[in-house]
C-alpha cells in the first residue's frame, strides 16, 4: 500500500467517525484477528483492510401497558422528596438557620399575600391560602432547598385579568350571600347559600384557572417537556417581568390615590387606565393620598437598608409588618373609613372555608389562559431552584419541580387559592436568612397558620393604599432592571432587543399577547443570527496547528493555492444562498471564471478582442491574478452543526462549479451529525475527501 493511500485511508470518514475522541499518542486499538488469508485476498485486490465487524443482539421489547407504562414513569419522577432526606436532616446545624428563615419569610409573606390578592381581583383571605397550602405541598414534593414558593405578582395580575374577563361576561347581578356570611368571624361553621356573589364567582374563576396551570405542568413534567422552558431566555423573561411590573403598578395606582375605578383588561390597558386615572384625578382620597405618600417615605428608605446591609444584618428589618401594623392601629383609632371614607381590607375571615371544586364549566372559557400561566410559573420555578442548586453545590430534577408546582396549583385549587410559583425577592430573603432545607417552608406555614386561625381579623381596618404600596415597592427589583440594560447592550445588542421588545409589548399591549410578541421575536432573533453568521477565511498560527481568521489576527500563514474558509452557522435553507455568495466572495467566484474562459475562447477562435463591461470587467481583474493558482478550496465544517436538504445541495453545486474549473472542494473537521448528512445525502463517493481536521488535510494535499 502507497504512503499517500495509507495517509488517505488514515484520513476517512470512518476513521474519524470511530476515533472522534482522540486517543493519546502512541496508544494503538487492536482489532480481532483476521485470517492471514483475508489479509492476503485483499492486499491482492489492493484493497483497504476490512473493519472487523460487530454483531450487536438487540433487547427484547418490553410489552408494557399504558397503564403499568404511567405507574413507572410517575414512580421514577413524582418522589416525596422528604423521605430522601429528613432521615439525615441535621438537628444541630440546621435547626437555627431553618426556623430562622421560616419566620421571618412568614412574616413577609402576610402583608403581601394579602395585598397580591387584591391585584388578582380576590379576597385578601385568598392571598393567605395560596400562600400557605403552597408552602405546605412544595415541601412533600420540591427537590430544591433554598426556593420560595408562594403568591407571585405577575402571576397574581394574569390571574387578575382573567378574572375581571369573566366577570363581565358573567355581568354584576350577584347576590350577596357571600359577603353577609364574610362579615362573620368564622367560616368554618357556616353553610353557603347555592347564590354566588361577585367574590365567589372570582375565586372560582381563579381557582378553575390554578387548577389547569397546574395540570397543564403535571403534563409537562409526566412528558418531559421542559425543554419548552429553553425558548424563554433570560433577556425574554426579564423584559416580560418589568413590562408586567408597569401593569402592576398601574393597576395599584388607583389605590395609592383613593380612586374607585373599573379595572380596564385587554389590549391596551396600561394607557386605558392612566387615562381613567388622569379624568378622574380630581376625585382623589386625600387621607388615602398621604398614608400612600408616608408609608413610601418609610418602605423605600429600609428596603434599601436592607439590601446594602445584608451582609451585616442578621435578619432583614420586617418593615412591611411594622407598617401594616402601624396603618392598622392609625386607620383603626382614627376612624379612616368613617371620618375621610378611606378604602379598607374590611373583614378577612379566620379558619378555612369547606374545599370545593373548580367550575367545571369554564374550563373551555380559561382553558387557553391557563397555558401562558403555567408557562411562567414552571420557568421562574425551574430557573430559581437550578440557580440555587448550582450556588450552593446540590442538583435538583427539573421534572420533579414541574410536579411539584403542578401539584402547588392543582391541590390548592379545591382549597379556594390561586396561581403560585417561586419568587425571587423572597427566595433571596429565605436563602440569606440561614435557610438549609425546606423545612423552613413548615416553619412558614405555621406562621401563615397563626394568621388564619387568630390574627386575620386584626387587619380589618387596614387600608387598601398600603396593600398598594406593599405591592409597588416590591416592584423595585424588576424595575431597576434598566440599569442592566447599557451592560447587556455591550455583552449583547441583539439580547438587549428582545428585552425592549418584550418590555414593551407586555406593558403597553397586554401580558399574554407580550409574552407571545416575546418569544416569536426571540426565535426570529435566533434564526435572523443563523442568517447572517460570521464567515471567515482562515490562516495558521506561526509554529502551530492552530487556525484563525485572518480578518482578527495578524501574521498568519497561508499555503500557496489553498484557502480556508469557515462558516459559523447550520448550513440550511435559511442561510444557503448566504453560505454560496460568501465562498465565492472571499475566495474566487468560478461562474464568472468559467463564462470569462468561454468568452477567451470565442476570442482565440475570432481573434479579435472584446472590451469587457460592468460584471466583466471584474472577471478581467480576477483572471489578471490568474485564477488557477487556486486549486483547493478546503471549508472548515467546524462549526456547522447540521445541514438539511437544502445545504447539502448547496455543497453539491458549490463543488461542481469549482470542480468545472480546476479547483478540489474539501471538506474538514466534519461532527458526526454532519458526516452522517453527507453520507445520506450522496455527497461523496470517496471517503478521502472529508479530513478530520484542516492541518491533516493540507499535509495530504502537499505530499
Amino acid at each position: 500500500m502507497s504512503l499517500e493511500s495509507k495517509e488517505q485511508h488514515d484520513l476517512s470518514p470512518r476513521d474519524s467517525a470511530e476515533g472522534n475522541d482522540s486517543l493519546p499518542s502512541g496508544v494503538l486499538l487492536k482489532p480481532q484477528k483476521e485470517s492471514s488469508t483475508d489479509l492476503k485476498q485483499f492486499e491482492t485486490n489492493g484493497q483497504h483492510r476490512p473493519y472487523p465487524r460487530i454483531h450487536v443482539e438487540p433487547q427484547e421489547k418490553s410489552h408494557t401497558n399504558i397503564k403499568q407504562f404511567v405507574i413507572k414513569k410517575l414512580q421514577k419522577n413524582c418522589q416525596c422528596s422528604p423521605t430522601k432526606w429528613l432521615p439525615k436532616y441535621d438537628l444541630k446545624k440546621n435547626i437555627l438557620g431553618d426556623v430562622m428563615s421560616g419566620l421571618i419569610v412568614g412574616i413577609l409573606l402576610v402583608p403581601q399575600s394579602i395585598a397580591y390578592s387584591l391585584l388578582a381581583g380576590q379576597e385578601p383571605i385568598y392571598g393567605l391560602y395560596t400562600s400557605f397550602f403552597a408552602s405546605i405541598i412544595y415541601f412533600i414534593f420540591g427537590t430544591s432547598h433554598h426556593i420560595s414558593v408562594g403568591i407571585f405578582g405577575v402571576l397574581c395580575l394574569m390571574i387578575g385579568e382573567v378574572v375581571d374577563r369573566e366577570l363581565h361576561k358573567a355581568g354584576s347581578d350577584f347576590a350577596p350571600s357571600l359577603e353577609m356570611i364574610l362579615n362573620r368571624s368564622t367560616l368554618v361553621n357556616h353553610t353557603l347559600d347555592r347564590t354566588c356573589d361577585k367574590s365567589c364567582y372570582a375565586i372560582k374563576v381563579g381557582s378553575t384557572v390554578t387548577f389547569m396551570a397546574g395540570v397543564y405542568q403535571v403534563a409537562m413534567g409526566f412528558f418531559q417537556v421542559g425543554f419548552v422552558s429553553v425558548y424563554l431566555s433570560d433577556a425574554l423573561l426579564s423584559g416580560f417581568v418589568t413590562g408586567a411590573s408597569f401593569t402592576i403598578l398601574t393597576s395599584q395606582a388607583k389605590y395609592l390615590l383613593g380612586l374607585s375605578l373599573p379595572r380596564s383588561n385587554g389590549v391596551g390597558s396600561f394607557i386605558t387606565t392612566w387615562m381613567h386615572i388622569f379624568r378622574n384625578i380630581h376625585k382623589t382620597n386625600l387621607c388615602d393620598l398621604i398614608t400612600s405618600l408616608l408609608c413610601l417615605l418609610v418602605l423605600l428608605p429600609t428596603k434599601e437598608l436592607n439590601e446594602r446591609f445584608k451582609s451585616k444584618l442578621k435578619a432583614p428589618i420586617p418593615t412591611e409588618l411594622i407598617v401594616v401594623v402601624a396603618a392598622t392601629l392609625a386607620s383603626h383609632f382614627g376612624k379612616l373609613n368613617e371620618n375621610y371614607n378611606s378604602s379598607i381590607a374590611e373583614h378577612i375571615p379566620t379558619g378555612f372555608m369547606p374545599p370545593q371544586a373548580p367550575d367545571w364549566n369554564l374550563i373551555p372559557s380559561v382553558a387557553v389562559d391557563a397555558i401562558a400561566i403555567s408557562i411562567i410559573g414552571f420557568a421562574i420555578t425551574v430557573s430559581l431552584s437550578e440557580m440555587f442548586a448550582k450556588k450552593h453545590g446540590y442538583t435538583v430534577k427539573a421534572n420533579q419541580e414541574m410536579y411539584a408546582i403542578g401539584f402547588c396549583n392543582i391541590i390548592p385549587s379545591f382549597f379556594h387559592c390561586i396561581t403560585t410559583s417561586a419568587a425571587l425577592a423572597k427566595t433571596l430573603v429565605k436563602e440569606s436568612t440561614g435557610c438549609q432545607t425546606q423545612l423552613s417552608a413548615v416553619v412558614t406555614a405555621l406562621v401563615l397558620l397563626l394568621v388564619l386561625l387568630i390574627i386575620a381579623p386584626l387587619f380589618y381596618s387596614l387600608q387598601k393604599c398600603v396593600l398598594g404600596v406593599i405591592t409597588i415597592v416590591n416592584l423595585r427589583g424588576a424595575l431597576c432592571k434598566f440599569r442592566d440594560v447599557p451592560k447587556m447592550w455591550r455583552v449583547s445588542r441583539m439580547d438587549t432587543v428582545i428585552w425592549f421588545v418584550t418590555m414593551l409589548s407586555s406593558a403597553l399591549i397586554s401580558t399574554e399577547i407580550g409574552l407571545l410578541v416575546g418569544v416569536c421575536f426571540s426565535m426570529f432573533c435566533v434564526i435572523l443570527r443563523t442568517q447572517k453568521p460570521k464567515i471567515s477565511l482562515l490562516g495558521l498560527v506561526e509554529e502551530t496547528e492552530i487556525f484563525e481568521s485572518m480578518s482578527a489576527y495578524k501574521n498568519l500563514q497561508t499555503k500557496p493555492g489553498i484557502k480556508i474558509f469557515r462558516f459559523v452557522a447550520p448550513l440550511y435553507y435559511i442561510n444557503k444562498e448566504c453560505f454560496r455568495s460568501a465562498l465565492y466572495k472571499k475566495t474566487l467566484n468560478p461562474i464568472l471564471v468559467k463564462a470569462a474562459q468561454k468568452k477567451a475562447a470565442k476570442r482565440k477562435l475570432k481573434e479579435e478582442m472584446v472590451t469587457l463591461s460592468g460584471i466583466q470587467d471584474e472577471v478581467s481583474m480576477q483572471l489578471s491574478h490568474d485564477p488557477l493558482e487556486l486549486h483547493t478550496v478546503v471549508i472548515d465544517c467546524s462549526a456547522i452543526q447540521f445541514l438539511d436538504t437544502a445545504g447539502i445541495h448547496t455543497l453539491k453545486e458549490v463543488r461542481r462549479d469549482y470542480e468545472a474549473i480546476g479547483i478540489q472542494v474539501l471538506l474538514a473537521q466534519c461532527n458526526p451529525s454532519v458526516r452522517d448528512s453527507l453520507a445520506r445525502g450522496e455527497y461523496s463517493k470517496k471517503e478521502e475527501e472529508n479530513f478530520f481536521s484542516i492541518q491533516k488535510g493540507i499535509c495530504v494535499l502537499m505530499v
